[in-house]
């Protein structure tokens, strides 16, 4: 599956969410006009939920962009448990008050891409790489360096969304997945990556530089 070069200020995931709860403020609204500002407020809280503002994304091909809105939690040496191998883990945890369309951080090909359903523990503790739901996805550069993106379902996130596929070619910045209602990105990167954030800084997807290549 291609990722989608068309893009959308209010992502594609959250419009029928929208739409269903218009049609429910107008319906109430209709008979019960003091009610209706319920679903309206509803209809709003979904309106930022699912709006995903267009970034200004750094064109060096050495950068690792983020690719999530958030805070950074984790910034550590560890085994990368997809690719086996000894790497540099970043963290991002996204609360319900972020934007949660996922961003491609680098350009490349699509290598590798596992799915495993799991728990749905509180995205911010440490385990929940392993142990809640998620999807990863490795990204061979043109120099040859391997990134593993990891989409991690959350408390109350309970659906990720990932429309790449394996062979699929994608550039920095691009949609390339959802997770609904609060969660969490992890980035394995080589361990020689000159590191550009600070542990508990807030990043924006497609738009702040993670780290450089080298």
């Amino acid at each position: 599956m291609k990722v989608s070069k068309k893009y959308t200020l209010i992502a594609k995931e959250g419009w029928p969410f929208l739409g269903a709860a218009i049609i429910l403020s107008l319906c109430v609204g209709a008979y019960y006009p003091v009610w209706s500002v319920l679903p309206w407020v509803l209809s709003i809280f979904i309106l930022q939920f699912f709006r995903d503002p267009k970034r200004q994304t750094p064109k060096n091909s050495d950068l690792i962009i983020s690719a999530a809105d958030g805070k950074v939690i984790a910034i550590e040496e560890i085994i990368d448990p997809y690719q086996k191998k000894k790497s540099i883990k970043i963290s991002v945890f996204m609360n319900v008050f972020n934007v949660h369309s996922n961003k491609v951080p680098v350009s490349g090909t699509i290598v590798n891409k596992w799915y495993f359903p799991g728990k749905f523990l509180n995205a911010a503790f440490e385990k929940a790489s392993l142990e809640n739901e998620r999807c990863a996805i490795t990204i061979k550069t043109k120099t040859n360096h391997t990134i593993t993106c990891v989409q991690i379902a959350g408390l109350i996130a309970r659906r990720i969304l990932c429309y790449t596929e394996e062979g699929d070619e994608v550039k920095t910045g691009e949609r390339y997945g959802f997770i609904r209602f609060g969660s969490r990105v992890d980035l394995y990167l080589p361990l020689n990556s000159e590191i550009k954030i600070k542990l508990g800084q807030t990043v924006k997807n497609a738009e702040t530089i993670i780290a450089k290549l080298n």
